[in-house]
Formats: C-alpha cells, sequence, structure tokens
C-alpha cells in the first residue's frame, strides 16, 4: 500500500489550461482551469 501512496505523492501538479499555473486540487475536481480563470467575472 505504501507503494502506492508514494505513486500518487509523485505525480506532477495540474496546470491551468488557460494561464499554466498550478490548480488547487479538490476532492472532486475534474476541471482543468484554475479557480481564477474560472471566475464568473472574467
Amino acid at each position: 500500500m505504501q507503494g502506492l501512496i508514494e505513486f500518487f505523492k509523485s505525480l506532477p501538479k495540474k496546470k491551468c489550461q488557460k494561464c499554466g499555473h498550478d490548480i488547487f486540487e479538490k476532492a472532486d475536481c475534474y476541471g482543468n482551469v484554475c479557480d481564477e480563470c474560472d471566475h464568473p467575472a472574467r
């Protein structure tokens, strides 16, 4: 089991498709844009 945890920890951070910044991932997040780019006022 420890190998599986280490595998997921070693994955690269997810990047925003619009601006390229790292995405703060949430438990149920499957999106590919960050909160700032996805803001309704933009």
